[in-house]
C-alpha cells in the first residue's frame, strides 16, 4: 500500500507488519500482538498515529484477566449504572480526583484499589458505603440510590439462591470467559435478542454464544459469564431451558409455537418488556448490536450449520463445555 513515511518524508510503498512482543507488567512478561508499518524505501519502521491498536492496553487487559481484576469498562459501567459522577464516586471511595478517571481510561489499578472495586461490585457493599458516607452524594439522589440498591439486593438474593441451589457457583475461568455468571446480564441479553418479532430458540442460543465469545475475543472477558455446551444443533448456554423458564415465569418473554414443515415444530420467544440496557458497558452493547445485525437474516438451520464450523464446536465432545480459548478462531 502507498503511504507517507515520517522518516524519509516521501510517498512510497509501506507494508503493515504484525509481530509478537513481550511487555513486562509488574514483573510478568505478557506476549501481545503489535502492528507497525515498514517503509520500502528507507527501511524504517513506524506506528500509525491514528490506529486504535494499543499493545500496552492489550497487555494490561491480559494481566487483569489472568488475575481476575476489574476491567476499565466495568468500572465505567458501574458508575453510570447508578448515575455517579466521577467526582461523586471518587469521594465515595476516598480516592483522589484523577485516580478513578485514570482507571476508567485504562491505567492498571493497584492492589488496594482493586480490592475496593471488587467489594463495591457487590450491591450490598455499595449500599453500605453509601449509607455510611451520607455527605458525599446529594440527599435526594442518595435516597433514590438506597431504595434502588435495596430492591436490587432483594431480587439478586432470591435469584442467586435459586441458581446456587440448582447449579452451584463456579469461579471465573476459561469455561465462562473469566466472569462469574451474571444472571441480570444474561436475562437482559436474552430479552434484547427477543425484541421485535421474536426469535427461534435455536437462533437465540447461537446469538448468545456469539455475543459472549466475540466480546471475549475482542476484550478478553465474556459479557454474561455463561458456559456454553456442545449440543447437536450447535452451541447453547448450559442449562438454557432453565433460564428461559425463569424468564417465562416472570412474564419477561412470551412463547409461540412455530412450524418448520414435515410436522416439525419449534419455539419462538418474544420479549414482553424492554431489556435494561444500562446493565451493559459500551463494548458489551456494541457487540450485542453487531451480533444481532450480523445474523438478522439467518434461519435456524443456517446459523446452526454456521456454528458447526466453529473450531471450538468441532474440538469439543457432545455435552461438554466449550472453552473460551477457542474465541480467537471465531469466524466473525
Amino acid at each position: 500500500m502507498k503511504g507517507i513515511c515520517p522518516n524519509c518524508e516521501k510517498e512510497t510503498d509501506i507494508k503493515l507488519i504484525h509481530a509478537a512482543e513481550e511487555i513486562n507488567v509488574r514483573g510478568e512478561l505478557i506476549k501481545v500482538e503489535v502492528e507497525f508499518y515498514k517503509c520500502s524505501m528507507c527501511g524504517e519502521e513506524f506506528e500509525d498515529p491514528h490506529s486504535d491498536h494499543d499493545p500496552l492496553d492489550k497487555a494490561y487487559r491480559e494481566y487483569r484477566r489472568r488475575h481476575g481484576m476489574i476491567q476499565p469498562e466495568e468500572i465505567r459501567q458501574l458508575r453510570k449504572r447508578y448515575g455517579f459522577t466521577q467526582s461523586e464516586m471518587s469521594s465515595l471511595l476516598g480516592w483522589g480526583g484523577a485516580t478513578l478517571s485514570r482507571y476508567e481510561n485504562g491505567a492498571l489499578q493497584d492492589d488496594a484499589h482493586e480490592k475496593i472495586l471488587h467489594l463495591i461490585m457487590d450491591t450490598r457493599n455499595l449500599l453500605n458505603l453509601i449509607e455510611e458516607n451520607q455527605d458525599v452524594i446529594p440527599k435526594y439522589k442518595r435516597e433514590c440510590l438506597i431504595k434502588e440498591l435495596r430492591l436490587a439486593e432483594e431480587e439478586s438474593y432470591s435469584i442467586g439462591r435459586i441458581l446456587e441451589e440448582r447449579f452451584g457457583m463456579y469461579d471465573p475461568d476459561e469455561l465462562n470467559g473469566y466472569r462469574r455468571l451474571d444472571l441480570s446480564k444474561l436475562f437482559n441479553a436474552i430479552m434484547f435478542f427477543c425484541e421485535g418479532d421474536g426469535i427461534a430458540k435455536t437462533v437465540l442460543n447461537k446469538l448468545l454464544f456469539y455475543a459472549d465469545f466475540k466480546h471475549f475475543k475482542d476484550y478478553t472477558i465474556s459479557i454474561t459469564g455463561a458456559r456454553y455446551a456442545r449440543i447437536p444443533f450447535g452451541p447453547a448456554p448450559d442449562n438454557y431451558d432453565y433460564y428461559f423458564a425463569v424468564l417465562k415465569g416472570y412474564g419477561e418473554i412470551g412463547v409461540e409455537e412455530i412450524e418448520y414443515g414435515d410436522d416439525v415444530t419449534g419455539e419462538k420467544f418474544i420479549s414482553e418488556n424492554k431489556p435494561d440496557l444500562s446493565l451493559f458497558s459500551d463494548t458489551e452493547l456494541k457487540i450485542l448490536a453487531e451480533i444481532k445485525i450480523h445474523f438478522k437474516n439467518f434461519s435456524a438451520k443456517k446459523i446452526s450449520d454456521f456454528s458447526h464450523n466453529e473450531r471450538g464446536y468441532k474440538e469439543t465432545s457432545n455435552g461438554n463445555i466449550i472453552s473460551y480459548k477457542y474465541a480467537d478462531s471465531l469466524q466473525i
